[in-house]
Parts: C-alpha cells; structure tokens; sequence
C-alpha cells in the first residue's frame, strides 16, 4: 500500500511542474506602462508564425517568417487567421504587432505569462487572455498537466492567436477548417475565436478527470491505511486545485461581458455559442468546488484515519497492560520476602513443593479468562 501511495504522490507533484518549480520573472516596479517584457522561459527556439487563409470555398495554410507576407491574404475578403507560437523573441513579436497596430499594453499582456484570464474591448479589437491546462503523457505513461498563456486577438476580418510553445491543442480546429459546409468556413473571424475558446475551455475537463481519479486514488488509500507521505499529496492536490480555479474563475466574468457588450466584432449568431462556453465554464467552476471540497474532506479523513490507528495502538497496549496487571499483582504477593519463622502469619504456599507451578498455571488461566472476556467483548 505504501509504494502504490508514493507512486500516487509522484504522480501528483508533477501536475502543475511549471507552475511550481519555475518563476516567472517580473518587471521591476516603476516601469513604463505597456513595456513589452517576456515573463515566461523559453519552450521554442525560433517564433512559429503560421497563416490560416480560408473562406467557404477555400482553406490554404502558409508558413512565414515575416508578418509582411501575410498582406495579400487580409486584403481579400476572406478570414485570415494568423497563428504565433513562442514569446521570446520581442523584436520579431513587435513587427506583427505594429502591422496590426495592437496597443501597448495588450503587447505587455501577450508576453507577460502571469497574465489572468480576462476579456478586454479597444477600439478596433477584442482581446482575450486563456490559460491552457491539458494533460499530457510521456514516455514513461506519467500523466502530467500542460499550462501556458493563450492570447486571442479578434479583428475585423483576421485572427490572431499567441501561445509559448508550439503545442498542437488547435489542431481540431484545423482539420474542421479542412472540412466544407463547416461553420467556421461559413461564419466570420468571430466565430473563429469563439471555437479557439471553446477548445481551451474544453481541455479543463480533461484536466478536471485528471484530477478526480487522484483524488479517488488518494481517498482509497487513506481508508486503507493512512500514512506520513498522503499529507503531501493532499497538499499537492489543494496548491492544484487553487491554481486550477484561479485560471478559471475569472475567465466566466470575461465571457460574459463578451455575450452582453454590443461590439460589432461579435455578432449575435456567435454570441449564441458562446452562451454554451460560459456554461461549460460554470460547470467547470462547479467542479472545482466540488474537489476542493472533497480535497479538504481528505484531510479530515487523513487525520481521523491517524486518530483511529492511535487508538488501535493505544487498545492494543491498553489490553496487554491489563492482562498483566493481575499477574504483577500474583507475582508481587508471592514476591515478599517474609520468614515463616518469625511472621505470625503464614504463607503455605511459600514452602510448598508444588507452590511455584501451581502459581504460574494460576496466572495463565487468569491470562487466557481476561483474553476470551476481551474477545466476548469485541474488543481483540
């Protein structure tokens, strides 16, 4: 039982391994508003930038290495959605956003990784702040949780998405685009961004999954046998939980002022669907409750498990003292050094031949009495 729960503990201290291990550098305080400062670590070498060009007759995918290329393709009256993987390089970054005229500090909110979810209207655009949380497998089969920024950019006629790695999590979306007759051929670049959303929203029950079979895993043990290495797990499966729910917690607020604030970049029709995202995202939220609750009843347990094993033990030594305490008492009468001679009173038993046997059969059937009267009582 004890390997299986330090298999468990593994497992779990690695859901969030970025989240907890690295820090994220920050800017020094004092600094100008919108100054764009990477505050992740580096997960790609070079800056992916990738061009989705599609309409309801056609879907052409192109890669870049200068936002420039991408001129001919937003000119057009299709839907352009422009797809950027890693966030370290500032001086190739700043070239896409000049080209689209981003402000300040939605360029400081795309690189800094820290960011909370949120939904924030500008003049032109409509900018969104995600936080993915996937899980993923190794080589090994060890399940861990994937977490990094998505950035969602909404203009007139074109999309544009940031994410630090290169993660394939959009790649539903893209073999939906290869399909004809789809609503995101036939809808605008609104709903676009509606279904990147919904993918990222989508990834939180997977994760949630995740996180119930460890915490099921974990309450299973502890009724069996609870021991020193479970308090870490539960403290692990809490920082997850809290980090969980600060991701996603304000993200339903951001969703649903995008469903009440008329903008013409989101129209009615996609406003419809997103209803369903702020559903998802209350049921997520609802979730999360529910395990943090069950996370703390697996403390209660924990401790009561440790309370009920302190009064096995405590009964168990209990009893043997019990069982002895008569036979001290046989032991300590016969024990006393008194001379027959000279004492008035006498003690046969002390000059008996058969004195010392007799005592040490006493003493057994008084052991074997107490032990069935213990067992009668349930008690052994």
């Amino acid at each position: 039982m004890k390997s299986t729960a330090r298999i468990v503990t593994n497992k779990i201290e690695s859901l969030f391994p970025t989240s907890r291990t690295k820090k994220l550098h920050r800017k020094p305080p004092g600094e100008v508003p919108g100054k764009a400062v990477h505050t992740g670590e580096q997960r790609l070498e070079n800056v992916l930038i990738t061009v989705h060009d599609f309409d309801e007759e056609h879907f052409d995918t192109i890669s870049i290495n200068k936002i420039e290329k991408s001129e001919p393709f937003l000119q057009d009256k299709s839907k352009t959605w422009i797809q950027v993987m890693g966030l370290h390089d500032i001086d190739k970054l700043k070239s896409v956003w000049e080209y689209f005229d981003l402000h300040p500090l939605v360029q400081e909110d795309i690189v800094s990784v820290s960011q909370r979810p949120k939904v924030e209207h500008y003049e032109n655009i409509i900018f969104i702040v995600m936080r993915l949380i996937k899980p993923v497998s190794d080589q090994n089969e060890k399940v861990s949780l994937h977490t990094e920024q998505i950035s969602i950019v909404l203009g007139e006629n074109y999309v544009l998405s940031f994410q630090e790695s290169d993660d394939p999590i959009f790649d539903p979306i893209l073999k939906r685009l290869e399909q004809k007759s789809t609503r995101l051929r036939k809808y605008g670049p609104d709903y676009l961004a509606y279904a990147l959303m919904d993918t990222i929203v989508d990834y939180y029950f997977q994760a949630l999954d995740l996180l119930g079979d460890s915490i099921e895993k974990v309450e299973e043990q502890i009724l069996g046998s609870p021991g020193g290495e479970h308090l870490q797990v539960i403290h692990s499966l809490r920082r997850d939980m809290i980090y969980l729910r600060k991701s996603v917690w304000s993200l339903r607020d951001g969703v649903n002022a995008l469903i009440r604030d008329d903008s013409h970049l989101m129209t009615d029709e996609v406003k419809i669907f997103l209803r369903d995202v702020y559903d998802h995202i209350v049921q997520v939220i609802d979730s999360i409750e529910t395990n943090r609750e069950m996370v703390i009843g697996l403390f209660d347990m924990y401790m009561s498990g440790l309370s009920n094993k302190m009064n096995e033990v405590m009964k168990v030594l209990t009893i043997i003292a019990t069982i002895f305490i008569p036979l001290t008492f046989i032991a300590g009468i016969y024990g006393m050094n008194f001379d027959p001679e000279i004492s008035p009173y006498n003690m046969p038993e002390l000059g008996w031949y058969y004195g010392y046997p007799i005592s040490i059969v006493v003493m057994i059937l008084v052991t074997a009495g107490l032990v069935f009267f213990f067992k009668k009582k349930e008690w052994l």
